[in-house]
């Protein structure tokens, strides 16, 4: 067992495969002495700067997030420790919150709903005028319009439109950022109602205690995770389902090549750039989708094309007919009306 073999070795010197079968608890990582520990101690100090005595507690857990009406943080385990960061792009060709601007953005973000959730800012019939009713139930896929003025641009995706508690948790965390001139940035915009009430709002509960504290042992926690890595990125990436951005690697590798052959061959990210606009009008028209979201998904397979490094043959008419009808197939089956959470 690997389990054995850790206790006789330090588990940094193992190989990926064997990391991948030891237990999440066993890895005995913890947020002290990361390289994350002092961007919390840099987001308290932005919570003091604007009057706010509250500091969340951040503890490791299996996600970003907030647990539902409990004023803590959980932040991945794999940020813990470079190995796992490692393993973590390996498998899922992201790390969510793996820079310090990233990471940065996401604490604000949860923090928002810590601080919802600690002084139940819910319930205020004003919070519910601006945001909506935090009762309302989350959906697997949200609508969204692109360019709306009445919500922040914070996390990819336009997630402020996703549900009032993330509205709320987005305009909080451009609220909070010292970089963010948001009286300048949304001037004009409805959106700034949103944000001035946060800026009254703070100035009423920031130094006052939380009347909802931490309960027992935090969910989700690392630390109590029995199933192994391999289990835990197997789960991660059949509950991502296409929105796992190496779930079309096997189409793309189908209609393109690894191997440039002759001069006309081209990267073929640059061929779906360089067609993105008509594919786009084409698509829009025969299927109802949005250009917007065919943009997206063009730029998301172009992104891939990249890091699988795969060329097409410049010209031949078969490349645009397997591109279209590889983009139909996936917007009838990935994209409605609605937009992937």
């Amino acid at each position: 067992m690997i389990a054995d073999k850790v206790k006789s070795q330090n588990w940094q010197k193992l190989s990926d495969e064997e990391i991948l079968q030891m237990r999440i608890r066993d890895l005995g990582v913890s947020i002290a002495d990361s390289w994350f520990e002092p961007l919390i101690n840099r987001f308290y100090e932005q919570l003091d700067a604007k009057g706010i005595l509250f500091h969340p507690p951040c503890y490791l857990a299996d996600e970003w997030l907030c647990p539902d009406k409990e004023p803590i943080i959980g932040i991945p385990f794999f940020l813990a420790h470079p190995r796992l960061m490692h393993i973590e792009q390996e498998m899922m060709f992201d790390v969510e919150g793996g820079t310090e601007e990233s990471c940065m953005k996401l604490l604000r973000h949860e923090c928002g709903h810590a601080l919802n959730y600690a002084y139940k800012l819910y319930t205020r019939s004003r919070w519910r005028q601006l945001f909506g009713r935090s009762s309302a139930k989350y959906s697997n896929s949200y609508h969204y319009q692109p360019y709306s003025r009445r919500y922040v641009i914070h996390l990819e995706g336009n997630y402020a439109q996703a549900h009032p508690d993330e509205d709320f948790a987005e305009t909080f965390a451009v609220w909070l950022d010292p970089n963010n001139k948001w009286e300048q940035r949304y001037r004009g915009w409805p959106v700034i109602k949103k944000l001035r009430y946060i800026d009254s709002l703070i100035e009423k509960v920031g130094t006052m205690p939380p009347v909802v504290k931490t309960q027992g042992k935090p969910p989700w926690s690392a630390s109590r995770k029995i199933s192994t890595l391999a289990s835990y990125y197997e789960h991660k990436r059949k509950e991502l389902g296409s929105s796992f951005q190496g779930f079309y690697d096997d189409s793309l590798m189908k209609l393109f090549t690894k191997v440039p052959e002759g001069s006309s061959a081209v990267k073929a990210s640059n061929l779906l750039r360089q067609n993105r606009k008509v594919l786009a009008d084409y698509l829009a028209k025969w299927t109802g989708h949005r250009k917007y979201d065919i943009y997206q998904l063009v730029n998301t397979l172009a992104k891939r094309c990249d890091a699988l490094n795969l060329y097409a043959i410049d010209g031949q008419a078969e490349n645009m007919i397997g591109m279209t009808s590889l983009l139909a197939a996936i917007a009838c089956d990935t994209l409605s009306s609605d937009k992937k959470r």
